[in-house]
């Protein structure tokens, strides 16, 4: 398994993308991440996921696109009010 993900760092490092992803903490050697950007991204996939939670958005019963992102947005206004 660890073979793996580091077989997934280097083609992020090819492609010039800039893993931060912690390692975990038994490795033996830890790899170097960007904290503040960790946090950011974790925010966001937090947010996807409480999204994800309105069965309108996550199975996406609309078919017309303005449709979709308004209930997208009310689904947002709703999650950042409670």
């Amino acid at each position: 398994m660890p073979q793996r993900l580091a077989f997934y760092r280097e083609a992020f490092e090819d492609r010039g993308i800039t893993p931060c992803i912690p390692s975990r903490k038994g490795r033996k050697f830890a790899i170097p991440h960007d904290e503040t950007r960790y946090r950011k991204r974790h925010k966001i996939e937090n947010s996807f996921a409480r999204l994800k939670d309105w069965r309108r958005i996550a199975t996406r019963h609309d078919r017309c696109p303005k449709v979709f992102l308004s209930a997208c947005v009310l689904a947002a206004v709703v999650i950042f009010w409670l």
